[in-house]
Protein backbone atom coordinates (compact mmCIF):
# COMPACT_ATOMS: atom_id res chain seq x y z
CA UNK A 1 0.00 0.00 0.00
CA UNK A 2 1.13 3.54 -0.72
CA UNK A 3 2.39 5.48 2.28
CA UNK A 4 0.26 8.41 3.38
CA UNK A 5 0.92 11.75 5.00
CA UNK A 6 -0.35 10.22 8.25
CA UNK A 7 2.45 7.63 8.07
CA UNK A 8 5.02 10.42 7.70
CA UNK A 9 3.56 12.33 10.64
CA UNK A 10 3.64 9.25 12.86
CA UNK A 11 7.23 8.40 11.92
CA UNK A 12 8.38 12.00 12.45
CA UNK A 13 6.50 12.39 15.73
CA UNK A 14 4.48 15.38 14.57
CA UNK A 15 0.85 16.07 13.73
CA UNK A 16 -0.53 15.48 10.24
CA UNK A 17 -1.03 19.24 9.87
CA UNK A 18 2.60 19.90 10.81
CA UNK A 19 3.83 17.21 8.42
CA UNK A 20 1.74 18.68 5.62
CA UNK A 21 3.00 22.21 6.21
CA UNK A 22 6.60 21.03 6.61
CA UNK A 23 6.59 19.14 3.31
CA UNK A 24 4.94 22.13 1.65
CA UNK A 25 7.80 24.35 2.83
CA UNK A 26 5.50 26.59 4.86
CA UNK A 27 7.09 29.50 6.68
CA UNK A 28 4.85 28.68 9.63
CA UNK A 29 7.09 25.71 10.38
CA UNK A 30 10.68 26.29 11.49
CA UNK A 31 13.59 25.18 9.32
CA UNK A 32 14.70 22.36 11.66
CA UNK A 33 11.23 20.76 11.63
CA UNK A 34 10.90 21.13 7.86
CA UNK A 35 14.24 19.42 7.35
CA UNK A 36 13.44 16.68 9.87
CA UNK A 37 10.08 15.84 8.31
CA UNK A 38 11.54 15.87 4.78
CA UNK A 39 14.33 13.48 5.85
CA UNK A 40 11.86 11.13 7.56
CA UNK A 41 9.60 11.15 4.51
CA UNK A 42 12.55 10.26 2.29
CA UNK A 43 13.75 7.56 4.70
CA UNK A 44 10.39 5.71 4.77
CA UNK A 45 9.88 6.11 1.03
CA UNK A 46 6.96 8.53 1.07
CA UNK A 47 6.27 10.29 -2.21
CA UNK A 48 3.55 12.89 -2.57
CA UNK A 49 1.36 12.90 -5.66
CA UNK A 50 2.69 16.02 -7.41
CA UNK A 51 -0.27 16.41 -9.76
CA UNK A 52 -2.86 16.19 -6.97
CA UNK A 53 -0.82 18.53 -4.79
CA UNK A 54 -0.41 21.06 -7.58
CA UNK A 55 -4.13 21.07 -8.30
CA UNK A 56 -4.93 21.53 -4.61
CA UNK A 57 -2.29 24.10 -3.67
CA UNK A 58 -1.61 25.68 -7.07
CA UNK A 59 2.03 25.02 -6.33
CA UNK A 60 4.12 22.66 -8.46
CA UNK A 61 7.05 22.28 -6.03
CA UNK A 62 9.27 22.74 -9.10
CA UNK A 63 12.23 25.15 -9.10
CA UNK A 64 13.96 26.25 -12.28
CA UNK A 65 17.74 26.58 -12.42
CA UNK A 66 19.54 27.90 -15.51
CA UNK A 67 23.31 27.95 -16.03
CA UNK A 68 25.52 28.54 -19.06
CA UNK A 69 27.42 25.26 -18.91
CA UNK A 70 28.68 22.59 -16.53
CA UNK A 71 32.36 23.11 -17.37
CA UNK A 72 32.53 26.02 -14.94
CA UNK A 73 33.15 24.78 -11.41
CA UNK A 74 30.98 27.52 -9.93
CA UNK A 75 28.00 26.45 -12.05
CA UNK A 76 28.45 22.80 -11.03
CA UNK A 77 28.60 23.86 -7.39
CA UNK A 78 25.50 26.02 -7.83
CA UNK A 79 23.59 23.10 -9.36
CA UNK A 80 24.66 20.67 -6.62
CA UNK A 81 23.80 23.02 -3.76
CA UNK A 82 20.45 24.10 -5.18
CA UNK A 83 19.34 20.54 -5.87
CA UNK A 84 20.46 19.21 -2.48
CA UNK A 85 18.86 21.97 -0.45
CA UNK A 86 15.63 22.29 -2.40
CA UNK A 87 15.14 18.54 -2.63
CA UNK A 88 15.46 18.28 1.16
CA UNK A 89 12.48 20.64 1.36
CA UNK A 90 10.36 18.63 -1.02
CA UNK A 91 11.10 20.53 -4.22
CA UNK A 92 12.42 19.18 -7.49
CA UNK A 93 14.85 21.19 -9.58
CA UNK A 94 14.66 21.51 -13.37
CA UNK A 95 18.21 22.21 -14.56
CA UNK A 96 18.56 23.89 -17.97
CA UNK A 97 21.74 24.85 -19.83
CA UNK A 98 21.57 28.01 -21.94
CA UNK A 99 25.06 27.84 -23.49
CA UNK A 100 25.14 31.61 -22.87
CA UNK A 101 22.78 31.98 -25.84
CA UNK A 102 20.00 34.56 -25.51
CA UNK A 103 17.58 32.81 -27.90
CA UNK A 104 18.04 29.49 -26.17
CA UNK A 105 17.53 31.19 -22.82
CA UNK A 106 14.22 32.67 -24.01
CA UNK A 107 12.98 29.20 -24.96
CA UNK A 108 14.06 27.82 -21.59
CA UNK A 109 12.21 30.55 -19.70
CA UNK A 110 9.05 29.91 -21.71
CA UNK A 111 9.27 26.17 -21.03
CA UNK A 112 9.81 26.69 -17.31
CA UNK A 113 6.80 28.99 -17.21
CA UNK A 114 4.71 26.33 -19.00
CA UNK A 115 5.74 23.80 -16.33
CA UNK A 116 4.45 26.11 -13.61
CA UNK A 117 7.68 26.55 -11.66
CA UNK A 118 7.34 28.09 -8.21
CA UNK A 119 10.65 29.96 -8.43
CA UNK A 120 13.80 30.43 -10.49
CA UNK A 121 17.52 30.79 -9.83
CA UNK A 122 19.22 31.90 -13.03
CA UNK A 123 22.71 32.64 -14.26
CA UNK A 124 21.38 34.94 -16.97
CA UNK A 125 22.78 35.86 -20.36
CA UNK A 126 21.76 39.44 -19.58
CA UNK A 127 19.71 39.76 -22.77
CA UNK A 128 16.32 38.67 -21.43
CA UNK A 129 15.66 41.04 -18.59
CA UNK A 130 12.12 41.66 -19.83
CA UNK A 131 11.23 37.96 -19.66
CA UNK A 132 12.72 37.71 -16.15
CA UNK A 133 10.66 40.71 -15.06
CA UNK A 134 7.54 39.15 -16.57
CA UNK A 135 8.10 36.04 -14.44
CA UNK A 136 8.30 38.22 -11.33
CA UNK A 137 5.08 39.97 -12.29
CA UNK A 138 3.28 36.62 -12.54
CA UNK A 139 4.29 35.87 -8.96
CA UNK A 140 7.32 33.66 -9.67
CA UNK A 141 10.32 34.87 -7.63
CA UNK A 142 13.56 35.11 -9.63
CA UNK A 143 17.08 35.23 -8.18
CA UNK A 144 19.84 36.28 -10.57
CA UNK A 145 23.12 34.54 -9.68
CA UNK A 146 26.70 35.36 -10.75
CA UNK A 147 25.52 38.10 -13.12
CA UNK A 148 23.42 41.23 -12.72
CA UNK A 149 20.84 42.32 -15.31
CA UNK A 150 20.80 46.10 -15.62
CA UNK A 151 17.29 46.43 -17.02
CA UNK A 152 15.54 44.05 -14.60
CA UNK A 153 14.47 44.73 -11.02
CA UNK A 154 15.68 41.42 -9.57
CA UNK A 155 17.52 40.29 -6.48
CA UNK A 156 21.09 39.38 -7.47
CA UNK A 157 23.67 37.25 -5.69
CA UNK A 158 27.13 38.00 -7.07
CA UNK A 159 30.80 37.35 -6.39
CA UNK A 160 33.15 40.19 -5.49
CA UNK A 161 34.68 40.08 -8.97
CA UNK A 162 36.27 43.52 -8.96
CA UNK A 163 37.91 42.93 -5.58
CA UNK A 164 39.01 39.43 -6.56
CA UNK A 165 40.68 40.52 -9.79
CA UNK A 166 42.24 43.50 -8.01
CA UNK A 167 43.68 41.26 -5.27
CA UNK A 168 44.99 38.73 -7.78
CA UNK A 169 46.71 41.37 -9.90
CA UNK A 170 48.14 43.05 -6.78
CA UNK A 171 49.60 39.71 -5.72
CA UNK A 172 51.46 39.37 -9.02
CA UNK A 173 52.62 42.99 -8.85
CA UNK A 174 53.94 42.47 -5.32
CA UNK A 175 55.96 39.50 -6.57
CA UNK A 176 57.65 41.92 -8.97
CA UNK A 177 55.78 41.27 -12.22
CA UNK A 178 55.20 44.24 -14.52
CA UNK A 179 54.18 42.38 -17.69
CA UNK A 180 50.96 40.66 -16.56
CA UNK A 181 48.70 39.09 -19.16
CA UNK A 182 44.95 38.78 -18.64
CA UNK A 183 42.44 36.39 -20.21
CA UNK A 184 38.94 37.47 -19.20
CA UNK A 185 35.28 37.13 -20.17
CA UNK A 186 33.42 39.52 -22.43
CA UNK A 187 32.70 42.99 -21.06
CA UNK A 188 28.94 42.61 -21.64
CA UNK A 189 28.86 40.33 -18.58
CA UNK A 190 29.12 41.45 -14.96
CA UNK A 191 32.07 39.17 -14.20
CA UNK A 192 33.98 40.06 -17.38
CA UNK A 193 33.52 43.80 -16.88
CA UNK A 194 34.35 43.80 -13.17
CA UNK A 195 37.38 41.50 -13.39
CA UNK A 196 38.88 43.66 -16.16
CA UNK A 197 38.23 46.75 -14.03
CA UNK A 198 39.94 45.20 -11.00
CA UNK A 199 43.01 44.28 -13.07
CA UNK A 200 43.14 47.77 -14.60
CA UNK A 201 42.85 49.50 -11.22
CA UNK A 202 45.66 47.44 -9.69
CA UNK A 203 48.01 48.23 -12.60
CA UNK A 204 47.13 51.93 -12.44
CA UNK A 205 47.80 52.18 -8.72
CA UNK A 206 51.17 50.48 -9.23
CA UNK A 207 52.09 52.93 -11.99
CA UNK A 208 52.16 50.18 -14.64
CA UNK A 209 50.95 51.23 -18.09
CA UNK A 210 48.06 49.24 -19.54
CA UNK A 211 49.15 47.26 -22.62
CA UNK A 212 46.20 46.13 -24.78
CA UNK A 213 48.41 43.41 -26.28
CA UNK A 214 48.40 41.68 -22.89
CA UNK A 215 44.59 41.52 -22.62
CA UNK A 216 42.34 39.00 -24.35
CA UNK A 217 38.56 39.02 -23.89
CA UNK A 218 36.42 36.18 -25.16
CA UNK A 219 33.43 33.95 -24.59
CA UNK A 220 33.42 31.45 -21.77
CA UNK A 221 34.94 28.40 -23.46
CA UNK A 222 38.21 26.40 -23.49
CA UNK A 223 38.88 27.69 -27.01
CA UNK A 224 39.17 31.20 -25.60
CA UNK A 225 42.03 29.95 -23.46
CA UNK A 226 43.86 28.64 -26.51
CA UNK A 227 43.29 31.80 -28.54
CA UNK A 228 44.05 34.08 -25.61
CA UNK A 229 47.22 32.31 -24.52
CA UNK A 230 48.57 32.25 -28.08
CA UNK A 231 47.89 35.97 -28.48
CA UNK A 232 49.04 37.20 -25.07
CA UNK A 233 52.13 35.00 -24.82
CA UNK A 234 53.06 36.14 -28.32
CA UNK A 235 53.30 39.79 -27.22
CA UNK A 236 56.66 41.58 -27.39
CA UNK A 237 58.06 41.47 -24.81
CA UNK A 238 56.06 38.51 -23.50
CA UNK A 239 54.39 38.57 -20.08
CA UNK A 240 56.12 37.06 -17.08
CA UNK A 241 52.76 36.27 -15.46
CA UNK A 242 49.33 35.31 -16.81
CA UNK A 243 46.08 35.86 -14.90
CA UNK A 244 43.36 33.59 -16.32
CA UNK A 245 40.15 35.24 -15.12
CA UNK A 246 37.84 33.31 -17.46
CA UNK A 247 37.50 29.96 -15.70
CA UNK A 248 36.34 27.97 -18.72
CA UNK A 249 39.55 29.02 -20.50
CA UNK A 250 41.80 27.27 -17.97
CA UNK A 251 42.18 24.00 -19.87
CA UNK A 252 43.01 25.80 -23.11
CA UNK A 253 45.64 27.93 -21.40
CA UNK A 254 47.31 24.91 -19.78
CA UNK A 255 47.48 23.18 -23.16
CA UNK A 256 49.21 26.14 -24.83
CA UNK A 257 51.65 26.54 -21.92
CA UNK A 258 52.55 22.85 -22.19
CA UNK A 259 52.87 23.00 -26.00
CA UNK A 260 55.24 25.94 -25.73
CA UNK A 261 57.37 24.08 -23.19
CA UNK A 262 57.00 26.83 -20.60
CA UNK A 263 57.83 25.86 -17.03
CA UNK A 264 55.47 27.10 -14.33
CA UNK A 265 56.42 29.13 -12.36
CA UNK A 266 60.04 29.38 -13.54
CA UNK A 267 59.23 30.72 -17.01
CA UNK A 268 55.69 31.94 -16.39
CA UNK A 269 53.62 32.55 -13.27
CA UNK A 270 50.02 31.34 -13.63
CA UNK A 271 47.07 32.58 -11.57
CA UNK A 272 43.52 31.31 -12.16
CA UNK A 273 40.06 32.57 -11.19
CA UNK A 274 37.54 30.25 -9.48
CA UNK A 275 38.94 27.24 -7.68
CA UNK A 276 38.43 23.64 -8.68
CA UNK A 277 39.77 20.47 -6.99
CA UNK A 278 42.03 19.48 -9.88
CA UNK A 279 44.00 22.73 -9.62
CA UNK A 280 45.49 21.28 -6.42
CA UNK A 281 46.48 18.06 -8.19
CA UNK A 282 48.51 19.70 -10.94
CA UNK A 283 52.27 20.01 -10.75
CA UNK A 284 52.80 22.60 -9.50
CA UNK A 285 49.47 23.18 -7.68
CA UNK A 286 47.79 26.27 -9.14
CA UNK A 287 47.22 29.51 -7.23
CA UNK A 288 43.71 30.89 -7.59
CA UNK A 289 41.31 33.65 -6.69
CA UNK A 290 38.46 31.71 -5.11
CA UNK A 291 35.10 33.36 -5.77
CA UNK A 292 33.19 31.53 -3.02
CA UNK A 293 30.89 29.43 -5.22
CA UNK A 294 29.42 27.40 -2.38
CA UNK A 295 28.63 30.48 -0.30
CA UNK A 296 27.09 32.18 -3.33
CA UNK A 297 24.92 29.13 -4.07
CA UNK A 298 23.71 28.88 -0.48
CA UNK A 299 22.86 32.56 -0.34
CA UNK A 300 20.93 32.28 -3.63
CA UNK A 301 18.89 29.45 -2.10
CA UNK A 302 18.29 31.45 1.08
CA UNK A 303 17.03 34.42 -0.90
CA UNK A 304 14.74 32.20 -2.99
CA UNK A 305 13.32 30.55 0.14
CA UNK A 306 12.62 33.98 1.62
CA UNK A 307 10.78 34.95 -1.55
CA UNK A 308 8.82 31.67 -1.60
CA UNK A 309 7.78 32.40 1.97
CA UNK A 310 6.26 35.67 0.81
CA UNK A 311 9.05 38.23 1.14
CA UNK A 312 8.84 41.07 -1.37
CA UNK A 313 11.37 41.49 -4.16
CA UNK A 314 13.87 43.96 -2.74
CA UNK A 315 15.84 44.33 -5.98
CA UNK A 316 18.96 44.23 -3.80
CA UNK A 317 22.41 43.13 -4.87
CA UNK A 318 24.14 40.70 -2.49
CA UNK A 319 27.89 40.05 -2.71
CA UNK A 320 30.05 37.09 -1.65
CA UNK A 321 33.68 37.88 -0.85
CA UNK A 322 36.59 36.39 -2.80
CA UNK A 323 39.94 35.23 -1.46
CA UNK A 324 43.42 34.64 -2.81
CA UNK A 325 44.63 31.03 -2.42
CA UNK A 326 48.41 30.91 -2.81
CA UNK A 327 49.82 27.58 -3.91
CA UNK A 328 52.95 27.09 -6.04
CA UNK A 329 52.30 28.46 -9.54
CA UNK A 330 53.39 32.06 -8.91
CA UNK A 331 56.83 33.41 -8.06
CA UNK A 332 58.98 36.46 -8.70
CA UNK A 333 60.01 36.84 -12.36
CA UNK A 334 63.45 35.71 -13.43
CA UNK A 335 66.00 38.47 -13.72
CA UNK A 336 66.63 39.60 -17.27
Amino acid sequence: MALTLRDVAQAAGVSVATASRALAGSGLINQATRTHVAQVAAAIGYRANPLARALKTRKSRLIGLTVHNLENTSFRTLAAVVQQRMQALGYQVILSISSDDAAQEREILATLLDHGIDGLISVPTGANGRQMTDLEQTGIPVISAVRHIDDAHLESVLAADFEGAYAGTRHLLELGHRRIGLIVGISETTSGKERLAGYTRALSEAGVALDPALIHQGRYAPETGVEGAEAVLGATPPPTALFVANHESSVGVLRVVADKGLRVPDDLSLLFYEDTPWFQWLSPPMSVVDSGASELANLAVERLLQRLDGAANSGREFRIGSRLVQRASCRAPKES
